[in-house]
């Protein structure tokens, strides 16, 4: 099934925005899961714990269902998808909120093992693949595509440097850190590796500095600019997919309690004013269905356009979730101030999503070069 789209994928030229019959049936199977086992009860209650991740959840999704490996080719352990299959996993998510290093884990740091050649990229990538190992890239989760990261040191195998804002660190099994010498991957637990919490506003994907003091590493490819830039871009191009999750529950979630709110002895959401913000949301979130749907199929065919869909969908995602989670936050009222609704949640996914992996900004001037219309 995945293997033929996979195949439909790389012959078909025109992007195709709609969902696949295995596609919908797969955003079914994920959403019962976390309607199960991750309600937002359970999440609220998590984050104010020591132990933000949850482990019982990337079990059952990563291992159980087998989605961490979508986007690893059969012959190498995985289920042999593609990005348009790990984008719908990744729009669940985000509706969810999910606690898991889903992103960081079955997206960034497989595809830059997938850059990489050689027996040691081979293993550490069916660890991946397989879900009993969690892989995090060493790199500030604010990073882009196209940056230069030298904050770790290479000499004689040993690592040596500090990397802050490292998204799901405390989770990680294996660090794959990039250095002028190469990538290399560092097992979490080994001598001279230290992961320190940082305090960041979306404690449903905490950051950590990571430092390594001599740390012992495994050499994975003499090109680590190369194996960054493809997990990068493939990670910006998948976070399009949560941040469109994020907008549609928040929209969904608002049109259903102003229905249901009455003021003046009519629902509120039936006055004019409310109808337009709402409306003027529902534009927005579609829009941005097409455009993480585009990205995805992009990096699904590998098309040479890939760069400039993801851009477009990066540059266009961010502020609309922002906003809704913002209108979100307004139109429930006094509810949504408060700590024991889940709204708060969202926002700061959607701002802590806004600067992940390149602002929209950063991106606009991404595409202005991709498509030779720089500023004068």
């Amino acid at each position: 099934m995945t293997a033929s789209a996979a195949s439909n994928a790389s012959v078909n030229t025109e992007p195709d925005l709609l969902y696949s019959e295995e596609e919908e049936a797969l955003r079914s199977a994920v959403r019962d899961l976390l309607t199960d086992h991750c309600d937002a009860t359970e999440v609220l209650a998590r984050v104010d714990t020591d132990a933000p991740h949850d482990r019982e959840l990337w079990k059952n999704l990563a291992e159980t269902m087998g989605l961490a490996g979508l986007l690893v080719p059969e012959d190498k352990g995985g289920q042999g998808a593609t990005h348009r299959e790990a984008a719908v996993v990744l729009e669940e998510l985000g509706r969810a909120v999910a606690p898991v290093p889903y992103l960081t884990s079955a997206v960034i740091a497989t595809e830059a093992l997938l850059a990489c050649e050689g027996d040691e990229a081979a293993t550490v990538l069916a660890a991946l693949a397989s879900g009993r190992s969690i892989g995090v890239l060493t790199v500030p989760l604010s990073a882009a595509p196209g940056q230069d990261f030298r904050d770790v040191r290479e000499e004689g195998g040993a690592l040596t440097g500090r990397v802050t804002g490292v998204a799901d660190a405390g989770a990680a099994d294996v660090f794959l850190v990039p250095t002028a010498s190469g990538l290399f991957a560092v097992d979490a637990g080994a001598e001279g590796v230290t992961v320190e919490p940082q305090i960041s506003l979306d404690r449903t994907r905490p950051l950590a500095a990571v430092t390594f003091a001599g740390a012992a590493g495994r050499k994975l490819t003499d090109s680590a600019a190369t194996a960054v830039r493809r997990a990068l871009r493939a990670g910006a191009g998948m976070l399009v997919s949560e941040q469109l999750g994020l907008a549609d529950w928040l929209l969904t979630e608002t049109v259903r309690y102003t229905k249901e709110r009455n003021q003046f002895n009519r629902p509120v959401g039936s006055f004019q004013s409310l109808k337009h913000r709402l409306a003027q949301l529902w534009l927005e979130t579609v829009n941005t269905r097409a455009a993480a749907r585009n990205a995805a199929d992009a990096l699904a065919a590998n098309s040479e356009d890939a760069d400039i869909a993801v851009a477009v969908a990066q540059a266009y995602a961010a502020p609309v979730a922002v906003h809704a989670a913002e209108e979100a936050l307004q139109l429930h009222g006094g509810i949504g101030m408060t700590w024991e609704h889940p709204i708060h949640l969202y926002l700061k996914r959607a701002k802590a999503d806004s600067i992940a992996l390149g602002t929209a900004g950063r991106h606009r001037e991404e595409l202005a070069e991709l498509v030779d219309l720089r500023a004068p």
